[in-house]
């Protein structure tokens, strides 16, 4: 199979799918992989590194789409890209299909074959990591006075105690975001549904961590003495309640910090909106809000090497068992179909965009079949 990996064109996004040790992988499996020129160069990875691993470098976009039969990229399909999809094309990326109607329109027009792999992580995405222990840094750094927080020190001095934070989720992203503010000294409440998780975390963690569950009311209760909020909750898309509302943002202090790691517009926090590393903040209420959608993209080297390691098995599959065996061997990855040849096989997005959809095991023909079993990507069911 010809495969191609492509520069990411998102602002911001540095991260890339495939690092010189996958590609060699691949080749040994007998596979031809084409590399986008300077794909890797923002996360560490050159030209030459490739070429050394086997790869092809290709100048364009428009030579990959042209003539690969899978293609890799980190993030969302752009405009730019639409035209470039190929009939029966094998795209694998982070489509995000439920909050992109365009897009999905698109990839069912084009009929191609579509993994979305935010779906496809077993054991949780890498990325989910960086983003929790990266985003509570920036939430850390806007709490300073130089970037219009309140001038909280997150360890605090003698005299002077620390920053107070909360953070809502207790799962690989709250993990990671609990790990950081615990180790810099804040005094952090985890708030989740899963006692489990809150026992779990009183034996990880050290005592200024404590546990609450996960309510308005108890969300209500500590927000008046809390500096920083980070949102670990991927919230259902099919709810239209809130965590947090614009309401609720009058008992914090001015120049407190919410950061959104699950970026759900409508999600968890009511003001959420997706921001760039650009332009990274934005206020409401006197609240400054961090609401970059792509956190992991700022520590690329790091992300890339851990995301193209648990992607790999995905992508060698496909390219070595086919789409249909593939995806009986792993429901992680068949979970993940979102299109295949112009029919829409995500679940979540059937119901957000109110689609006819048809499951990956009847549109692959695996019924009956003796198939890997997955729990569902998320809460949203289909009637």
């Amino acid at each position: 199979m010809l495969i191609g990996a492509l520069k990411e064109i998102k602002p911001g996004e540095s991260r890339v799918i495939v690092t010189p040790v996958e590609v060699e992988e691949l080749i040994n499996d007998g596979h031809e992989v084409w590399v986008q020129s300077n794909a890797g160069y923002n996360a560490g990875f050159y030209d030459e590194d490739y070429k050394k691993s086997g790869a092809k470098i290709v100048e364009t976009r428009e030579e990959i789409y042209s003539t690969c039969d899978m293609i890799l990229k980190v993030k969302e399909f752009f405009p730019e890209e639409y035209d470039l999809l190929r009939k029966d094309q094998i795209l694998f990326t982070c489509i995000h299909p439920a909050a992109n109607r365009e897009e999905v329109d698109v990839l069912l027009d084009k009929e191609v074959i579509a993994f979305t792999a935010e779906d496809t992580h077993r054991y949780g995405s890498p990325n989910c990591e960086v983003a929790g222990k990266l985003g509570a840094l920036m939430g850390v750094n806007y709490l300073l006075n130089n970037n219009g927080g309140i001038g909280k020190l997150v360890m605090g001095i003698g005299g002077a105690p620390g920053a107070n934070a909360i953070v809502l989720g207790a799962g690989i992203v709250g993990k990671g975001a609990i790990q950081t503010l615990a180790s810099l000294g804040a005094q952090v409440t985890v708030m989740d549904i899963n006692i489990g998780s809150m026992r779990a975390c009183q034996e990880l963690y050290p005592a200024n961590v404590r546990t609450m569950f996960s309510n308005q009311s108890n969300i209500k209760s500590l927000l008046p003495t809390t500096d920083l909020v980070v949102n670990c909750v991927k919230w259902p898309k099919h709810r239209k309640d809130h965590l947090i509302t614009e309401e609720m943002l009058g008992l914090m202090k001015k120049g407190t910090v919410i950061v959104d790691i699950s970026a759900d517009v409508g999600g968890a926090i009511e003001t959420y909106r997706p921001t760039t590393h650009e332009n990274p903040v934005y206020e409401v209420n006197g609240v400054i809000h961090y609401g970059v959608d792509n956190i992991p993209g700022a520590a690329a080297h790091t992300t890339s090497i851990a995301y193209a390691a648990s992607v790999l098995p995905h992508i060698r599959s496909i390219a070595n068992n086919g789409i249909k065996e593939a995806c009986r061997r792993d429901g992680f990855l068949r979970r993940s179909l979102t299109a295949y040849k112009g029919v829409l096989t995500h679940e979540e997005t059937s119901v957000i965009q109110n689609r006819e959809w048809t499951t990956p095991e009847d549109v692959l023909g695996l019924v009956g079949a003796k198939m890997d079993i997955a729990p569902k990507a998320t809460t949203t069911e289909a009637n």
